[in-house]
C-alpha cells in the first residue's frame, strides 16, 4: 500500500476527511517552501499537493497563475522542486507529497528519468493537469513501475465514459473538480458536487477529494461533508502573495493559521 493509500486508509477507519492543502514550489521564495510544508501539517494537512511552477499553468485562474510566476522568477526549475521534496523527507517521512503540474517540464526531463529521481526524492504521487488519459498509459506505467500514485482531474463536464476511463488509470485519490472553470472561480454547489461524486462512487472505490472553490473553513468543512478530502489552493497562495515581504515566520503563520481553522472545522 503507498503512502497516501495508507494516510487515507487510516483517516477513513477513523471517520475523519483529508485536509490537501497545495502551494506553488518557491512562491513566494525559494527557502519558504519547505518551512510552509512543516507548518500546514502541523497545522492538520494530511498530503500536500506541490505546484511545479510552469509558464502557462492553464488550469489556474489568476491567483495561482500568479505563484507560479512569481516562483518562475526566482528561478524554481522541477530539479529544485524534488530538491525541496528531498529536505522534507529529512524531518517528515510520514506525510504524502503529491507533484501537481504540467507535462512539458516532465517530457523535456524524460519521463524515466523524472520518476526515478521523484520516487528517490520521496514524492508520492503524480498529477500531470494537461495529460490526457489516451497519452496517460505509457508515462503511468513508468510512475507505478516507480511506485508513484497516479493522480487525475475528473471536472463536472467529463463525461460518464471518459470518466470510467480516467478512473481506471488512477491511484491514491481523485482530484474532483467541483465547478466549471479554473481555480479561484465560483462558488460552491454542495448538493451538484455531492451528486458528481455519487456517479463517480459508482466507477471506483478511491477516494475522492474535491479542490476548487474551497475558500475558507465553512466551505472546507461543507465539502468535508460530502467527499473524502478537500483540495485547498488558491487562499493560500494568495496568502504568499500578501506575505511576499514577510520574514518566513509569519508568512508560516498565515498559512498555518488558515489551514488550523479548516482542520478545526472537520471536527
Amino acid at each position: 500500500m503507498s503512502r497516501i493509500a495508507g494516510v487515507l486508509a487510516d483517516l477513513k477507519a477513523q471517520g475523519k476527511k483529508a485536509l490537501i492543502p497545495y502551494i506553488v514550489a518557491g512562491d513566494p521564495a525559494i527557502d519558504a517552501t519547505v518551512p510552509l510544508m512543516h507548518k500546514m501539517v502541523a497545522q492538520g494537512a494530511t498530503i500536500i499537493e506541490l505546484g511545479v511552477p510552469f509558464s502557462d499553468p492553464m488550469a489556474e485562474g489568476p491567483t495561482i497563475a500568479l505563484g507560479h510566476e512569481r516562483a518562475l522568477a526566482n528561478k524554481v526549475s522541477l530539479r529544485k522542486v524534488l530538491a525541496m521534496v528531498a529536505e522534507f523527507r529529512q524531518s517528515d517521512p510520514i506525510t504524502p507529497v503529491v507533484l501537481m503540474g504540467y507535462a512539458n517540464p516532465v517530457e523535456r526531463m524524460g519521463y524515466e528519468t523524472f520518476a526515478k529521481a521523484a520516487s528517490e526524492a520521496g514524492v508520492d504521487g503524480v498529477l500531470t493537469v494537461d495529460l490526457p488519459p489516451e497519452e496517460a498509459v505509457e508515462p503511468n506505467a513508468i510512475f507505478k513501475a516507480h511506485e508513484l500514485d497516479t493522480i487525475f482531474l475528473v471536472s463536472p463536464t467529463t463525461e460518464d465514459e471518459r470518466a470510467k476511463s480516467i478512473l481506471s488509470l488512477a491511484s491514491g485519490y481523485v482530484y474532483c473538480v467541483s465547478l466549471k472553470g479554473v481555480t479561484g472561480a465560483g462558488n460552491l454547489d454542495i448538493a451538484a458536487v455531492a451528486e458528481r461524486l455519487a456517479q463517480l462512487r459508482e466507477y471506483s472505490d478511491l477516494p475522492l477529494c474535491v479542490g476548487f472553490g474551497i475558500k475558507d473553513a465553512e466551505s472546507a468543512k461543507a465539502i468535508a461533508s460530502v467527499a473524502d478530502g478537500a483540495v485547498v489552493g488558491s487562499v493560500l497562495v494568495n496568502a504568499c502573495a500578501q506575505h511576499a515581504g514577510s520574514s518566513i515566520e509569519d508568512l508560516s503563520d498565515a498559512l498555518g493559521h488558515i489551514i488550523g481553522e479548516m482542520h478545526r472545522a472537520f471536527d
